[in-house]
């Protein structure tokens, strides 16, 4: 587009395209001023496939806070005020609900996934014919998002940490990232 409008002597100094899947995929720029990557830095639960699990980057640690074992419900302090109320895998081949279940070093925990969510607080339950673990109250997870752009949106800053799977034990917080806000 950007050469047709150049031939027919309009000035393009910009040239953008976007998308995480462009920035992954693309092997040749020439020509390209901006490329607006989206969740590319982070990546998410939509782009499964496309990245591994242990591709993401933007976890959000959540406590279990209560037991509804009548309902096959575990409650947490982490509600769409903290991941977002976005459903973006609801029509992918596995719905990951409000976002996938795993330890603090990032292990899915099998079949737990967060399939509620109210302003403050997540109900995580088994799916697939998976028993409900037993995690005690205080046991924090992390939860891994569905759209991280939405999910990032929804704090402050970012906690950036060299995770257990490089130091062997706990992650240790090595920097605290303000987020930019506002348009």
């Amino acid at each position: 587009m950007a050469q047709r409008l150049r031939a027919a002597d309009l000035p393009v100094d910009t040239v953008s395209v976007g998308s995480t899947l462009t920035a992954h995929a693309a092997e040749d720029l020439t020509g390209v001023t901006e490329l607006r990557a989206g969740n590319y830095v982070f990546f998410d639960l939509v782009m499964a496939g496309v990245c591994d699990i242990d591709d993401l980057a933007l976890p959000v640690v959540v406590t279990v806070i209560g037991h509804r074992p009548e309902y096959g419900w575990i409650l947490t302090d982490g509600g769409w005020m903290a991941m977002s109320h976005d459903r973006g895998t609801a029509a992918q081949q596995t719905d990951q609900g409000y976002g996938l279940a795993t330890d603090l070093d990032g292990n899915p925990i099998h079949g737990l996934v967060m399939t509620a969510a109210s302003q403050e607080h997540g109900t995580l339950t088994a799916r697939d014919g998976a028993d409900l673990p037993d995690l005690p109250v205080g046991t924090r997870l992390r939860i891994l998002p569905n759209h991280a752009r939405a999910t990032a949106a929804q704090h402050h800053g970012y906690h950036v940490i060299d995770g257990p799977r490089s130091t062997g034990g706990a992650p240790v917080t090595e920097a605290f990232r303000q987020r930019v806000t506002g348009w």
